[in-house]
């Protein structure tokens, strides 16, 4: 979420993938840029800190220079239940530092969001695609309702490795391994300035919900916080072995 966001992956992510044997890192980026969207500039940055798929929702689209990028930057996701026809890949699948293939799908959900086609069916379909190739599958399921994003999880248990929410930035207790092998949480939770309204300047959105007034929102600064999963897979089978929460927190920045 914007600079602060930023700066503590920066801080973070290096010793994270040092400490924890790390093979693999999805990052969402589409709050990256000042909270709406990202930039090419700063999708590179997220690269250089060692984040190996970058997905997105719903802001992808915010910054209009990202448009010429994401058609190049594979490693960049859009949600793959956008029209066809949309700039940009739903889905990708790389090569994590120990050689195993992984398979990234991306998602958006349909309560409460704009219009786009059916996340499920699309979803399986790309999934039992990449099956083919890898068994070790992560999808960004990017949704408001967490009804739909539960589905989503014991839809895709047994056939992902892990299904992680993101949208709504703030973080839920429901991490667990289904009974199928998929490791699932409602949301992750946002990685920026935690002492704010979802990562925005808390007197402005306070403001607007009393006047209803126009208002530009600015991201907040205090208390950044860095909110990640860490999940085992086994690298044969798919299997999510154990998820635990990340939380690492920050310097004022």
């Amino acid at each position: 979420m914007g600079k602060p966001g930023r700066k503590v992956l920066e801080m973070f992510l290096p010793q994270l993938i040092q400490e924890f044997n790390v093979d693999f890192v999805v990052a969402h980026a589409e709050n990256a840029a000042h909270g709406f969207g990202v930039t090419p500039e700063i999708a590179d940055e997220l690269f250089r800190m060692g984040v190996d798929i970058l997905t997105s929702g719903n802001h992808i689209w915010d910054k209009q220079e990202i448009l010429e990028y994401i058609q190049r930057e594979t490693r960049l996701l859009r949600p793959a239940n956008y029209p066809s026809y949309s700039p940009g890949n739903g889905y990708a699948i790389a090569t994590a530092r120990n050689g195993v293939k992984v398979g990234v799908v991306n998602l958006q959900g349909r309560v409460f969001m704009g219009p786009s086609d059916d996340p499920f069916r699309i979803g399986m379909e790309i999934v039992e695609r990449i099956r083919k190739e890898t068994p070790v599958i992560l999808v960004d399921m990017h949704g408001e309702a967490s009804s739909e994003k539960q589905a989503m999880g014991w839809y895709m248990d047994g056939k992902a490795s892990v299904v992680f929410g993101s949208h709504t930035h703030v973080p839920t207790a429901d991490h667990r391994i289904l009974p199928s092998g998929t490791a699932y949480i409602t949301d992750i939770g946002m990685t920026g300035p935690y002492d704010s309204i979802i990562g925005m300047d808390r007197e402005q959105v306070i403001r607007k919900f009393l006047d209803q007034m126009p208002t530009r929102f600015k991201i907040a600064k205090g208390n950044p916080i860095l909110h990640a999963m860490l999940v085992e897979v086994d690298q044969n089978t798919g299997n999510a072995i154990s998820i635990q929460k990340i939380v690492r927190r920050g310097e004022e920045l």
